[in-house]
């Protein structure tokens, strides 16, 4: 299956949307406790990395889907909104990025 997603911009969307959808919660639920409660920062030093990596992969990607799907500016810009609350990729590929 991941195969067949890999073959298209809209595929290679959904699987970056997934992975920073996670690395955001991991951020947000695991690294940023360890730094304050733990004094462990270096857990948001490597998870914020990757976490900042795949955002950028997505805005890219998310641009090159937006061009070759002719998407609407609102929906472009929900899309890219979703990124930014956790959990919103996963509700954004249940809407959007499934076609």
């Amino acid at each position: 299956m991941v195969s067949e997603l890999i073959k298209s911009a809209l595929g290679r969307l959904r699987i970056i949307a997934f992975l920073e959808g996670i690395s955001f919660l991991v951020l947000l639920g695991i690294a940023m406790p360890l730094k304050y409660f733990a004094g462990l920062p270096q857990a948001v030093r490597v998870v914020g990395m990757a976490h900042g990596v795949l955002f950028v992969l997505f805005v890219l990607l998310l641009i090159q889907v937006a061009i070759e799907k002719s998407w609407s500016f609102k929906k472009s810009a929900l899309s890219f909104a979703s990124s930014l609350v956790p959990f919103g990729t996963f509700y954004a590929d249940s809407r959007w990025f499934r076609n």
